[in-house]
């Protein structure tokens, strides 16, 4: 394919009549088979640019009523940009088409009708969409040259299978790495300030804006005059041709933010930075050591001090086991009393035995038999009387100690 740029880049000191134009610091030519998806808002690569350097780009025109307001705003600033154009707009205003293409801009495709849902088509129309609207600005520019092989699908809307197709044509698909929202409802001001927010943010890369916007338009200037006042510079990328070969670059460039190849560690593993040359035992610290209940400020130099100087003395701790004394043996006697008490069982197990009659009931029937042998008259009475013995104090102690 054939690029629609002819003219070359400016210098703001070669913009004349406006010498606080940003104008373009360089021109970027870039292989689109190299690395054909570009654009950190969905892919890991982005053009490879230097710090505080930016890339305009604007999409869905031409549409005459903004777009030839924002060509005349570049044009003061000596900058070049890169239009993305839908193929039915071409049609309708070839002569903005070839506008653009005069002034020295990059000239790409945005497909033919610009469907929102150019993810979810079938391949057979994602095809068509994109071929339509590269054959549509081709006619437009009618000099049988071809846009730029850049091109951004509507509303970012990738998918694996537009990917595949595209590199497979050797087109280089352009997302952006921050956009100002101007295709929302919202004012010039609110433009302004997310175009210059996230672009301190990132540092540099591609801007991604609308020409069809008139919030767009009423934006721009303040856009392009803060960038110089910040410092920054404005690239122009084109495609390589045979006659024009690709800016030599490295890999580690086309990242939005490369690690630097004086770290070492972007270019072997990381080792430690300590070796084990002895494994004794380090000395143990005192327990007094590690007293930090005070921490008044007048005391911690003081206090980190005598650390330092007590750490590294070697502390022997020796631990004597304590003797525990031996129990006499007397401990493990118990008095007879205590035992027999151990033996008690309640009243519920006893089962019932026969008892000696009370003393005093013995006493009175004695007492009785005399009396009663006495009617009678006999000396047997008498001498069964002294033949009775009385009872013994102890009986019935005796038989409550039996039955326990």
């Amino acid at each position: 394919m054939l690029t629609g740029t002819t003219a070359q880049a400016a210098p703001a000191a070669n913009c004349p009549g406006h010498p606080d134009a940003l104008g373009t610091s360089r021109t970027l030519v870039v292989d689109p088979r190299q690395y054909p998806l570009i654009g950190t808002m969905q892919y890991a690569k982005t053009l490879p640019l230097e710090d505080r350097e930016v890339v305009l780009t604007f999409d869905d025109g031409p549409l005459p009523k903004y777009s030839n307001q924002i060509l005349d705003i570049l044009a003061a600033h000596c900058a070049k940009a890169t239009f993305f154009l839908v193929g039915r707009q071409a049609n309708a205003n070839p002569e903005g088409v070839r506008k653009m293409r005069d002034a020295g801009h990059t000239i790409a495709t945005h497909t033919q009708n610009h469907p929102g849902n150019m993810n979810q088509l079938p391949l057979d129309r994602a095809q068509k969409e994109i071929e339509d609207g590269i054959a549509s600005i081709t006619a437009a520019l009618g000099d049988g040259t071809a846009p730029a092989p850049f091109y951004r699908i509507p509303g970012l809307g990738r998918s694996d299978v537009i990917e595949q197709y595209a590199e497979a044509k050797g087109l280089q698909i352009w997302s952006a790495d921050f956009p100002a929202d101007d295709w929302r409802p919202v004012s010039s001001q609110r433009v302004y300030d997310l175009a210059m927010q996230r672009l301190e943010a990132k540092g540099k890369g591609i801007l991604l804006l609308h020409d069809i916007q008139a919030r767009t338009v009423a934006a721009l200037p303040r856009i392009l005059s803060d960038l110089k006042a910040r410092g920054y510079r404005l690239v122009h990328v084109v495609p390589a041709t045979p006659d024009r070969p690709a800016t030599p670059t490295e890999p580690s460039q086309w990242q939005l933010h490369p690690i630097s190849e004086q770290v070492a560690t972007s270019r072997w593993p990381k080792i430690p930075n300590f070796a084990y040359t002895a494994t004794a035992a380090l000395p143990a610290p005192a327990l007094s050591h590690s007293d930090w209940r005070n921490t008044a400020p007048a005391d911690r130099a003081q206090r980190r001090a005598l650390r330092d100087a007590l750490w590294s003395q070697q502390v022997t701790l020796v631990l004597d086991p304590p003797a525990l004394p031996v129990p006499a043996s007397s401990v493990f006697k118990l008095p007879e009393s205590i035992r027999v008490t151990m033996l008690y069982s309640p009243p519920s197990a006893r089962k019932p035995e026969p008892t000696a009659p009370a003393a005093h009931e013995v006493s009175a029937k004695q007492a009785a038999r005399p009396a009663k042998h006495a009617k009678h008259g006999g000396k047997g009475a008498a001498k069964h009387a002294a033949q009775v013995k009385p009872a013994k104090k102890n009986a019935v102690r005796m038989a409550g100690l039996k039955k326990r």
